[in-house]
């Protein structure tokens, strides 16, 4: 058989092989849809994507893999070599740990939440987004359920975002299910990757936002308990590359810091349905202000008077009770 000539006829020849195929794909943490594209020279990669082919390339053609990447890529080299070093310089500080500690040490508890999602969130775009080229990253928390029942869904607490976003995402936040990446992540206790949104054979469920073309769903786990999950979205397809996935499981990990030990569920307590969209569950949340007030004039007429976080915890299992409804409604 003839040697292939290019490097895409190489990577055709590799993906023939329909394990292999899903192998690669999987590695790359991309649609093995997007290397057929490649290998069929109809879309091309970015050259961290290369950098990445080249390792999950089979050993026996990667000399020759990259022999002809190079023909076609000239500063292939110098690419690996600068991708070399951002891996290893993306790690997170150790005096930001120091930080980190000390506030949480020091924070009063019903601070705690707002003010260490504030300080982790911030470095992590910081580390993940140093050029600004666009990102967001929220933070989805579990919702405590009413009356010991499972869990149904997770609500968009806090997020934090470079342009296109805004600085702060707190405001747009929604109720999030399975159908969500976030949710899914925290259904299957993994890891979730969607390097293009805009492929509608993508693995995994997800809505794509505004500007978002890629994302990761990582759950926050803490002693085999669940708490929600980290949601990382770029402006750029294929960014999240293997060093930045492991970035972003270090971030989850240090975020646990920021939920109460009663935060956590066991597994068997997670079964998230499905929400709809922005656009319908907006209306609702628009009223959660008025249903707040509702609820605490309510108990006090009732001589039993709650706090405001016991009126806005109510009130947020209402919300989610009646936007399944609606989800369910819309299904029919």
């Amino acid at each position: 058989m003839q040697e292939p000539s290019t490097w895409r006829e190489l990577l055709s020849k590799v993906i023939q092989d329909p394990q292999e195929k899903h192998r690669i794909a999987s590695q790359l943490g991309i649609n093995p849809a997007t290397l057929v594209r490649w290998a069929h020279n109809e879309t091309n990669p970015r050259p961290q994507n290369l950098h990445q082919l080249l390792k999950a390339i089979p050993h026996q053609y990667q000399a020759l893999f990259f022999e002809l990447v190079e023909e076609e890529f000239k500063d292939f080299s110098a690419v690996l070599r600068n991708d070399s070093v951002t891996s290893e310089s993306l790690s997170i500080p150790s005096e930001f740990y120091t930080r980190v500690f000390h506030t949480h040490g020091t924070i009063p508890k019903a601070l705690r939440f707002s003010s260490m999602c504030d300080l982790i969130l911030q470095q992590a775009l910081e580390q993940l987004d140093p050029g600004r080229m666009g990102m967001a990253i929220i933070v989805s928390r579990c919702m405590s359920p009413s009356h010991g029942h499972k869990i149904r869904s997770l609500r968009e607490s806090a997020g934090r975002g470079t342009p296109p976003w805004e600085r702060n995402l707190e405001q747009y936040a929604i109720l999030l299910g399975a159908e969500s990446l976030a949710g899914y992540a925290a259904s299957s206790f993994h890891l979730i990757v969607n390097q293009n949104l805009r492929e509608d054979q993508s693995r995994f469920p997800g809505y794509r936002g505004e500007d978002e073309e890629s994302a990761v769903a990582c759950p926050i786990v803490l002693e085999g308990k669940i708490a929600g999950s980290l949601l990382v979205s770029s402006t750029q397809p294929d960014y999240f590359l293997p060093f930045r996935i492991t970035l972003i499981e270090n971030y989850a990990e240090l975020i646990t810091l920021a939920f109460e030990p009663e935060e956590f569920y066991e597994p068997q307590r997670i079964e998230l349905g499905i929400l709809p969209p922005q656009h319908v569950q907006q209306p609702y949340l628009s009223m959660f202000r008025q249903r707040f007030l509702e609820t605490m004039q309510q108990a006090a007429m009732n001589q039993h008077p709650i706090s405001t976080n016991q009126a806005e915890q109510i009130v947020w299992q209402q919300l989610a009770e009646d936007l399944l409804q609606v989800a369910a409604h819309l299904e029919r």
